[in-house]
Protein backbone atom coordinates (compact mmCIF):
# COMPACT_ATOMS: atom_id res chain seq x y z
CA UNK A 1 0.00 0.00 0.00
CA UNK A 2 1.41 3.16 -1.28
CA UNK A 3 4.30 2.04 -1.93
CA UNK A 4 5.69 4.87 -4.30
CA UNK A 5 4.66 7.52 -1.68
CA UNK A 6 6.56 9.35 1.00
CA UNK A 7 4.61 9.68 3.97
CA UNK A 8 5.42 13.09 6.13
CA UNK A 9 3.55 16.06 8.20
CA UNK A 10 3.41 19.41 6.13
CA UNK A 11 2.84 22.65 8.45
CA UNK A 12 0.27 24.56 6.16
CA UNK A 13 0.48 27.31 8.78
CA UNK A 14 -3.00 26.89 10.68
CA UNK A 15 -2.88 23.17 10.64
CA UNK A 16 -0.37 20.44 10.24
CA UNK A 17 -1.24 17.80 7.50
CA UNK A 18 -0.35 13.95 7.49
CA UNK A 19 0.34 13.33 3.70
CA UNK A 20 1.67 11.24 1.46
CA UNK A 21 2.46 12.19 -1.80
CA UNK A 22 4.50 10.25 -5.01
CA UNK A 23 5.39 10.27 -8.32
CA UNK A 24 6.12 12.10 -11.45
CA UNK A 25 3.77 14.26 -13.54
CA UNK A 26 0.88 16.67 -13.81
CA UNK A 27 -0.02 16.75 -9.80
CA UNK A 28 -3.31 15.79 -8.35
CA UNK A 29 -4.83 15.84 -5.30
CA UNK A 30 -7.44 13.25 -3.99
CA UNK A 31 -9.38 14.50 -0.69
CA UNK A 32 -11.24 12.31 1.25
CA UNK A 33 -14.91 12.27 2.95
CA UNK A 34 -16.23 11.18 6.96
CA UNK A 35 -15.08 9.51 8.41
CA UNK A 36 -12.13 8.49 6.00
CA UNK A 37 -8.22 9.10 5.66
CA UNK A 38 -6.03 10.12 3.23
CA UNK A 39 -5.76 6.07 3.15
CA UNK A 40 -9.35 5.73 1.36
CA UNK A 41 -7.70 6.45 -2.11
CA UNK A 42 -4.55 3.82 -1.93
CA UNK A 43 -5.28 2.16 -4.74
CA UNK A 44 -6.30 4.91 -6.85
CA UNK A 45 -3.80 6.59 -5.88
CA UNK A 46 -1.11 3.58 -6.56
CA UNK A 47 -2.70 3.44 -10.04
CA UNK A 48 -2.59 7.04 -10.80
CA UNK A 49 1.11 7.47 -9.33
CA UNK A 50 2.31 5.96 -12.73
CA UNK A 51 1.97 9.23 -14.78
CA UNK A 52 1.41 11.48 -12.34
CA UNK A 53 1.96 12.92 -9.06
CA UNK A 54 -0.31 12.05 -6.35
CA UNK A 55 -0.65 13.98 -2.90
CA UNK A 56 -3.50 12.74 -0.62
CA UNK A 57 -3.93 14.54 2.52
CA UNK A 58 -5.80 14.19 5.72
CA UNK A 59 -7.59 17.02 5.79
CA UNK A 60 -7.42 18.75 9.35
CA UNK A 61 -9.51 17.68 12.34
CA UNK A 62 -9.56 14.00 10.39
CA UNK A 63 -6.79 11.28 10.27
CA UNK A 64 -3.77 12.12 11.78
CA UNK A 65 -3.83 15.53 10.59
CA UNK A 66 -3.87 18.46 13.27
CA UNK A 67 -6.81 19.29 15.45
CA UNK A 68 -7.19 23.19 15.19
CA UNK A 69 -9.60 25.43 17.16
CA UNK A 70 -13.51 25.13 15.94
CA UNK A 71 -14.07 28.20 17.03
CA UNK A 72 -17.55 30.13 18.33
CA UNK A 73 -18.75 29.80 14.65
CA UNK A 74 -16.88 26.40 13.20
CA UNK A 75 -14.86 28.47 10.65
CA UNK A 76 -11.90 26.51 11.98
CA UNK A 77 -13.74 22.86 9.92
CA UNK A 78 -15.39 25.32 7.26
CA UNK A 79 -14.10 24.44 4.24
CA UNK A 80 -12.61 27.73 3.28
CA UNK A 81 -10.31 26.54 5.58
CA UNK A 82 -9.70 23.17 5.03
CA UNK A 83 -9.23 24.48 0.98
CA UNK A 84 -6.61 27.25 2.54
CA UNK A 85 -5.11 23.99 3.76
CA UNK A 86 -4.99 22.21 0.94
CA UNK A 87 -3.48 25.29 -1.72
CA UNK A 88 -0.60 25.82 0.82
CA UNK A 89 0.22 21.93 0.74
CA UNK A 90 0.03 22.09 -2.95
CA UNK A 91 2.03 25.33 -3.02
CA UNK A 92 4.69 23.81 -0.06
CA UNK A 93 4.99 20.69 -2.52
CA UNK A 94 6.17 22.97 -5.30
CA UNK A 95 2.89 22.53 -7.58
CA UNK A 96 0.60 25.92 -8.15
CA UNK A 97 -1.26 24.12 -10.32
CA UNK A 98 -3.22 21.20 -9.71
CA UNK A 99 -6.01 18.62 -10.80
CA UNK A 100 -8.88 17.63 -7.17
CA UNK A 101 -10.97 14.81 -6.96
CA UNK A 102 -12.85 15.21 -3.74
CA UNK A 103 -14.92 12.49 -2.30
CA UNK A 104 -18.25 12.79 -0.33
CA UNK A 105 -17.40 15.67 2.41
CA UNK A 106 -14.08 16.28 0.38
CA UNK A 107 -16.47 17.06 -2.52
CA UNK A 108 -17.27 20.28 -0.99
CA UNK A 109 -13.28 21.26 0.03
CA UNK A 110 -13.18 20.32 -3.91
CA UNK A 111 -15.67 22.98 -4.77
CA UNK A 112 -14.32 25.73 -2.41
CA UNK A 113 -10.86 25.60 -3.83
CA UNK A 114 -11.94 25.88 -7.62
CA UNK A 115 -14.54 28.52 -6.69
CA UNK A 116 -11.54 30.62 -4.39
CA UNK A 117 -8.96 29.70 -5.96
CA UNK A 118 -9.74 29.05 -10.12
CA UNK A 119 -6.32 30.19 -11.23
CA UNK A 120 -4.98 27.16 -9.08
CA UNK A 121 -7.28 24.30 -10.50
CA UNK A 122 -7.07 22.58 -13.79
CA UNK A 123 -9.80 20.04 -13.26
CA UNK A 124 -12.63 19.04 -10.31
CA UNK A 125 -13.81 16.15 -9.75
CA UNK A 126 -16.63 15.80 -7.09
CA UNK A 127 -17.40 12.05 -6.28
CA UNK A 128 -20.73 11.45 -4.46
CA UNK A 129 -21.16 14.89 -3.35
CA UNK A 130 -23.18 18.03 -4.39
CA UNK A 131 -22.82 21.51 -2.92
CA UNK A 132 -23.86 21.82 0.39
CA UNK A 133 -26.34 25.03 -0.34
CA UNK A 134 -27.87 22.31 -2.80
CA UNK A 135 -28.46 19.26 0.10
CA UNK A 136 -29.64 21.68 2.37
CA UNK A 137 -32.00 24.03 -0.24
CA UNK A 138 -33.74 20.21 -1.09
CA UNK A 139 -34.58 19.08 2.07
CA UNK A 140 -37.25 16.99 2.23
CA UNK A 141 -38.80 13.81 3.82
CA UNK A 142 -36.37 11.52 2.29
CA UNK A 143 -32.93 13.83 2.91
CA UNK A 144 -34.30 14.13 6.39
CA UNK A 145 -34.49 10.20 7.21
CA UNK A 146 -31.71 9.45 5.33
CA UNK A 147 -29.21 11.63 5.91
CA UNK A 148 -30.13 12.94 9.46
CA UNK A 149 -27.02 12.47 10.81
CA UNK A 150 -26.24 15.97 9.18
CA UNK A 151 -28.45 17.40 11.70
CA UNK A 152 -27.79 15.34 14.57
CA UNK A 153 -23.84 16.46 14.00
CA UNK A 154 -24.94 20.31 13.11
CA UNK A 155 -26.66 20.69 16.67
CA UNK A 156 -24.60 21.85 20.17
CA UNK A 157 -27.46 21.42 22.62
CA UNK A 158 -27.08 17.20 22.82
CA UNK A 159 -23.28 16.84 21.27
CA UNK A 160 -23.40 13.46 18.89
CA UNK A 161 -19.51 13.07 20.00
CA UNK A 162 -20.56 11.44 23.69
CA UNK A 163 -23.08 9.19 21.17
CA UNK A 164 -20.49 8.03 18.64
CA UNK A 165 -17.33 7.98 21.01
CA UNK A 166 -19.53 5.64 23.62
CA UNK A 167 -18.99 2.85 20.62
CA UNK A 168 -17.03 3.96 17.99
CA UNK A 169 -17.55 0.54 16.15
CA UNK A 170 -20.74 -0.02 16.25
CA UNK A 171 -21.25 3.60 15.24
CA UNK A 172 -19.19 3.00 12.06
CA UNK A 173 -20.16 -0.23 11.82
CA UNK A 174 -17.51 -0.48 8.95
CA UNK A 175 -15.42 -3.86 8.25
CA UNK A 176 -12.19 -4.33 6.41
CA UNK A 177 -14.23 -6.78 3.33
CA UNK A 178 -12.85 -4.00 0.87
CA UNK A 179 -10.91 -1.74 2.57
CA UNK A 180 -7.56 -4.07 3.22
CA UNK A 181 -6.45 -4.31 6.79
CA UNK A 182 -4.32 -1.53 6.53
CA UNK A 183 -6.35 0.83 5.82
CA UNK A 184 -9.27 -0.69 7.85
CA UNK A 185 -6.89 -0.31 10.95
CA UNK A 186 -5.70 3.35 9.85
CA UNK A 187 -9.74 4.00 10.10
CA UNK A 188 -10.60 2.26 13.37
CA UNK A 189 -7.65 4.32 15.14
CA UNK A 190 -9.24 7.95 14.02
CA UNK A 191 -12.82 6.95 15.04
CA UNK A 192 -11.58 5.48 18.39
CA UNK A 193 -9.87 9.16 18.87
CA UNK A 194 -12.71 11.16 20.40
CA UNK A 195 -10.41 14.48 19.18
CA UNK A 196 -11.14 13.34 15.85
CA UNK A 197 -14.72 12.77 16.23
CA UNK A 198 -14.84 15.90 17.25
CA UNK A 199 -13.45 17.79 14.69
CA UNK A 200 -15.29 15.38 12.18
CA UNK A 201 -18.64 16.77 13.82
CA UNK A 202 -17.29 20.30 13.93
CA UNK A 203 -17.10 20.08 10.04
CA UNK A 204 -20.68 19.26 9.25
CA UNK A 205 -21.44 22.50 12.24
CA UNK A 206 -19.58 24.65 9.79
CA UNK A 207 -21.60 22.99 7.03
CA UNK A 208 -24.58 24.51 8.37
CA UNK A 209 -23.25 27.94 9.21
CA UNK A 210 -21.06 29.58 7.17
CA UNK A 211 -20.25 26.67 4.41
CA UNK A 212 -24.32 27.46 3.15
CA UNK A 213 -23.91 31.06 3.57
CA UNK A 214 -20.41 31.10 1.79
CA UNK A 215 -22.22 28.91 -1.27
CA UNK A 216 -25.36 30.72 -1.45
CA UNK A 217 -23.12 34.36 -1.60
CA UNK A 218 -21.39 32.30 -4.38
CA UNK A 219 -24.40 31.94 -6.21
CA UNK A 220 -25.98 35.32 -5.78
CA UNK A 221 -22.76 36.73 -6.86
CA UNK A 222 -22.72 34.48 -10.46
CA UNK A 223 -19.31 32.42 -9.28
CA UNK A 224 -18.86 29.29 -11.61
CA UNK A 225 -16.36 26.65 -12.05
CA UNK A 226 -14.63 27.34 -15.26
CA UNK A 227 -12.49 24.45 -15.64
CA UNK A 228 -13.23 20.93 -16.78
CA UNK A 229 -15.67 18.44 -14.18
CA UNK A 230 -16.39 15.10 -13.41
CA UNK A 231 -19.18 14.29 -11.12
CA UNK A 232 -19.55 10.51 -10.54
CA UNK A 233 -21.79 8.69 -8.07
CA UNK A 234 -22.39 5.72 -6.58
CA UNK A 235 -24.85 3.52 -8.23
CA UNK A 236 -25.66 1.95 -4.73
CA UNK A 237 -26.50 4.83 -2.97
CA UNK A 238 -28.91 7.67 -2.83
CA UNK A 239 -28.04 10.45 -4.47
CA UNK A 240 -29.55 9.21 -8.26
CA UNK A 241 -32.65 8.58 -5.79
CA UNK A 242 -32.78 11.28 -3.65
CA UNK A 243 -31.57 14.28 -6.61
CA UNK A 244 -32.42 12.36 -9.85
CA UNK A 245 -29.50 13.30 -12.28
CA UNK A 246 -26.52 14.65 -9.99
CA UNK A 247 -25.00 16.32 -13.43
CA UNK A 248 -28.13 18.36 -13.97
CA UNK A 249 -27.14 20.29 -10.56
CA UNK A 250 -23.72 20.30 -11.10
CA UNK A 251 -24.19 22.51 -14.52
CA UNK A 252 -25.79 24.78 -12.29
CA UNK A 253 -22.39 25.34 -10.44
CA UNK A 254 -19.89 24.47 -13.28
CA UNK A 255 -19.77 25.28 -17.34
CA UNK A 256 -17.94 21.97 -18.34
CA UNK A 257 -19.23 19.52 -16.96
CA UNK A 258 -19.40 14.80 -17.52
CA UNK A 259 -20.67 12.62 -15.06
CA UNK A 260 -19.88 9.40 -15.10
CA UNK A 261 -21.90 6.53 -12.85
CA UNK A 262 -20.13 4.10 -10.80
CA UNK A 263 -21.29 0.47 -9.46
CA UNK A 264 -20.50 0.56 -5.79
CA UNK A 265 -21.65 1.65 -2.96
CA UNK A 266 -21.03 4.70 -1.27
CA UNK A 267 -17.26 4.26 -0.71
CA UNK A 268 -16.21 4.34 -4.23
CA UNK A 269 -12.30 4.26 -3.95
CA UNK A 270 -12.47 1.27 -1.81
CA UNK A 271 -15.32 -0.67 -3.60
CA UNK A 272 -14.53 -0.06 -7.66
CA UNK A 273 -11.28 1.56 -7.70
CA UNK A 274 -10.60 0.77 -11.22
CA UNK A 275 -13.91 2.54 -12.43
CA UNK A 276 -12.90 5.70 -10.17
CA UNK A 277 -9.70 5.58 -11.87
CA UNK A 278 -10.44 5.17 -15.32
CA UNK A 279 -12.77 8.45 -14.84
CA UNK A 280 -10.20 10.25 -13.10
CA UNK A 281 -8.14 9.72 -16.27
CA UNK A 282 -10.48 10.52 -18.47
CA UNK A 283 -11.34 13.98 -16.78
CA UNK A 284 -7.66 14.71 -16.49
CA UNK A 285 -6.85 14.32 -20.40
CA UNK A 286 -9.66 16.99 -20.95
Amino acid sequence: MFDRFTLTHVDVGPATLRVRYGGDGPPVVLLHGHPRTHVTWHRVADALVSDHTVICPDLRGYGRSSKPPAGDDFSGYGKRAMAGDVLALMRELGHDRFAVAGHDRGSAVALRLTLDHPAAVTHAAFLDGLPISEHLGRIGVDFARQWWHWFFFAQTEKPAERVISADPDAWYRFTDEHMGAEAFADLRAAVHDPATVHAMVCDYRAGVRGDWADERADRAAGRRVTCPVLVAWSTRDDLEELYGDPVAVWRAWADDVVGVPIESGHHMAEENPEAVTAALRDLLRR
